[in-house]
């Protein structure tokens, strides 16, 4: 059977919500909720995929922690198929520890960076050949190689860091059919002052140019012609994080199913969208029936 594959890091996000204000050094302050889940990523992808009735192989690095065996019962919780391709013995997975306020989000976080060998990339490659579409991120470029050369669509998305250009992800963008950067991203990695010339330069590598206009939807960019993909109405924000990785779930969906590429923005719109309307990045989702159904009623917007 087809399906969406992606390699990631497992993060487990610890949510503080419902403080006034970071304390300071020395000071204790509780927050009126609380709770552990798995973060974002291209695991949270692969597992608002599995949402949507779409078959994905995740491989991913666990260990005999208590983060890693917690991320592990999450994973089959939500029925995502995935491949362990630690074997060493620290603690593979990411720790952030979030604090949310009415103002803004604060984030400390733990991360162990330990070495992939040239084994650990097969290994990742026989788990993952044969997908229609897979979710690219930096590293592992030797694996997205081979998977392109098999046919499979390779789907590829950044997060905000230093030094973001064009020449530093030149090799991505070239093997890349799809690219997802948000606007802020897109005009960073291309040094320009505005979307449309940011769109010029991508259109070296893409035909379809796609750039996130955050709560103002998403702008395609096809030749001459510039179409904006509608947001979703109404939407009540409480937390932004992971709605990248929920706009691809819903994007990548529209590709599995080979909708028009302004399709599957709107799938992702909505899947983005409704993201942002719960604590943490799996809490509000739609599953496939509500996504056709929020779909249909929006398609006519399409400009």
């Amino acid at each position: 059977m087809e399906h969406v594959s992606g390699v990631g890091m497992i993060n487990v996000d610890i949510l503080y919500t419902g403080i006034e204000r970071i304390p300071n050094e020395g000071e204790e302050i509780y927050s009126k909720e609380f709770d552990i889940q798995l973060g974002g990523g291209i695991p949270a992808t692969m597992i608002n995929l599995a949402r949507l009735g779409v078959p994905t192989e995740l491989c991913t690095f666990l260990g005999d922690d208590m983060f890693s065996n917690y991320a592990k019962t999450q994973l089959e919780r939500y029925h995502t198929s995935y491949h362990n391709i630690y074997n060493g013995s620290g603690m593979p997975v990411a720790i952030t520890s979030i604090i949310t306020t009415q103002r803004d989000r604060t984030f400390i976080s733990y991360r162990n960076h330990f070495t992939l060998h040239e084994e650990d990339q097969d290994k990742i490659y026989d788990k993952l050949k044969g997908a229609k579409i897979a979710d690219m991120q930096l590293g592992y470029l030797e694996v997205y190689k081979r998977l392109k050369e098999d046919g499979t669509i390779l789907v590829f998305d950044v997060g905000w860091e230093d030094g973001m250009s064009l020449e530093k992800y030149s090799e991505y963008l070239k093997l890349a059919d799809y690219f997802t950067p948000n606007q802020k991203e897109a005009l960073e990695i291309t040094k320009t002052n505005n979307l449309q010339d940011a769109a010029e330069k991508l259109k070296e590598y893409f035909d379809q140019v796609i750039i996130k206009l955050d709560k103002n939807g998403c702008m395609l960019v096809e030749g001459d012609t510039t179409h904006i993909i509608p947001p979703l109405e109404n939407i009540k924000a409480v937390d932004a994080t992971g709605a990248g990785d929920a706009f691809l779930s819903g994007f990548i969906y529209g590709l599995y199913h080979n909708y028009d590429v302004k399709d599957a923005i709107l799938f992702g719109n909505i899947t983005g969208g409704l993201c942002v309307e719960g604590i943490g990045c799996l809490t509000r989702y739609v599953n496939e029936k509500e996504l056709l159904e929020i779909a249909e009623k929006h398609r006519n917007k399409i400009r």
